[in-house]
């Protein structure tokens, strides 16, 4: 599944308008619980830092409603438009997760349905990006499937890449990494089947 892996940029970007179309409709904002336990971890007003922002909606909507600053990256440059229209005094960055390096530290970092789309070892190098960017007790939360392996899902007509570690494996990972495991769900019936990770890094890291 190399070829649809390698495409995941090139789609999104293809795709925006119309994924942000669907993304807008009504009902779909099912992640709200999970953000509110991630803030819950966070002092007011923080910076979060939020991987595969997309176009803002309905996530980064939320948190800055709740007072927090956003710095969002993605890959596509008519997402990060749609951000910078939307929402103009938080800060946009076109950019590739998996090769940022801002030099700074963030209060929170989410990477929510965009981490899923990384090959195993892109999935694997990322967790030094999180490492990097994650302020002493600043949470993480992302998305996985809920066992090892590839899956492919569906865009407009178009193949959609999936993969996942094994949950063994990202323990080990985020544990190396200075993270502890605050709470873990598989396949959440309450947001929509999504495997859920939330960590926050140690206090004083290693």
């Amino acid at each position: 599944m190399t070829n649809e892996a390698e495409q995941i940029v090139g789609l999104y970007e293809r795709r925006a308008l119309e994924w942000a179309a669907d993304r807008s409709r009504p009902g779909r904002f099912m992640e709200k619980n999970w953000l509110d336990r991630f803030t819950a971890l966070m002092a007011p007003g923080g910076i979060i830092l939020d991987l595969g922002c997309g176009f803002g909606k309905p996530m980064a909507e939320y948190l800055i409603a709740q007072g927090f600053d956003v710095c969002g990256v993605d890959s596509s440059p008519t997402m990060i438009s749609l951000c910078q229209r939307d929402f103009p005094e938080q800060e946009w960055i076109v950019g590739d997760m998996r090769m940022l390096a801002l030099s700074r530290r963030f209060d929170g970092i989410l990477a929510w349905d965009s981490f899923f789309h990384l090959t195993f070892d892109d999935q694997r190098r990322m967790f030094a990006v999180f490492r990097a960017h994650a302020a002493p007790s600043a949470p993480l939360m992302f998305t996985s499937g809920p066992r090892h392996g590839e899956a492919i899902g569906e865009l407009r007509g178009e193949a959609l890449y999936h993969a996942s570690l094994d949950a063994s494996e990202y323990r080990t990972l985020l544990a190396a990494n200075d993270f502890d495991v605050i709470d873990q769900k598989s396949e959440d019936a309450d947001c929509g089947g999504h495997t859920v990770w939330l960590a926050r890094r140690a206090k004083k890291p290693g």
